[in-house]
């Protein structure tokens, strides 16, 4: 073991996940890019070595308990523990119809990545994780995964109905709150970050933020010192209600 900070993040081949990625290594951060498509995932590892960061990738299918295992000894082989873990990987595809009309299997399709692939890596990471003398677990949310922003009547959101979608990343913070009460009183943080809207596959690019933007809130929950909050539903803007 060496006193290098370690950080996997998933999902990371492109869009915020790589955005994050690149700016943790040049942070100085060794990068483990978690991908599904092992070349992609290689291709974007090289691109980033070759601008002298500490980068390499794994397959990674969060949605796969064994790829999850073999990521998660393939890090304690090579690094013995993990300082911090991005849960990036997301989607919003699939059922985007009147929340009346879905069924539970078109939400399933959303939570398998987005709620039990987090509860999967999580799981598998977590023993590396309290090895850290400073874990940190950042889950990345959404503005639209907020109850009280989404039942606002006077809120942008107000009109936003995306029951898969939205109810995985409402989802997505009960986790956040859990583990981090869990974990109340040991090295690791976990918190959610909002990135906003981005320009990335997920929205066919159609945000007004670049990933870059988008990773900002992210790479400040990964670093948060010892005096850093654990819990908390983080904006570019501040904390954001659940």
């Amino acid at each position: 073991m060496t006193d290098e900070r370690v950080a996997l993040i998933t999902g990371a081949n492109k869009g915020i996940g790589l955005a994050a990625a690149r700016r943790l290594g040049e942070l100085g951060v060794t990068v483990v890019l978690g991908a599904r498509d092992e070349t992609r995932g290689k291709q974007a590892a090289d691109a980033l070595a070759a601008d002298g960061i500490d980068a390499t990738s794994l397959r990674l299918d969060v949605r796969d308990p064994d790829q999850v295992s073999e990521a998660a000894h393939a890090i304690e082989r090579r690094h013995g523990r993990l300082d911090i873990l991005v849960n990036n990987a997301g989607t919003a595809s699939g059922f985007t119809g009147p929340p009346s009309r879905a069924s539970a299997e078109d939400l399933r399709q959303v939570y398998d990545t987005n709620v039990f692939g987090v509860v999967t890596v999580t799981r598998a990471m977590l023993p590396l994780l309290l090895r850290s003398p400073a874990g940190r677990i950042v889950n990345l949310s959404s503005h639209a995964g907020s109850l009280t922003l989404t039942s606002d009547p006077g809120s942008p959101l107000r009109d936003v109905n995306m029951i898969a979608y939205q109810s995985s990343k409402t989802a997505l913070n009960a986790l956040t709150v859990a583990y981090a009460k869990e974990l109340l009183g040991t090295p690791v943080k976990v918190n959610a970050a909002l990135p906003g809207v981005v320009a990335t596959d997920i929205n066919h690019h159609r945000g007004p933020r670049t990933p870059a933007e988008g990773a900002a809130v992210v790479v400040r929950l990964a670093l948060l010192d010892d005096t850093g909050p654990s819990g908390v539903c983080l904006a570019d803007e501040g904390p954001v209600p659940w």
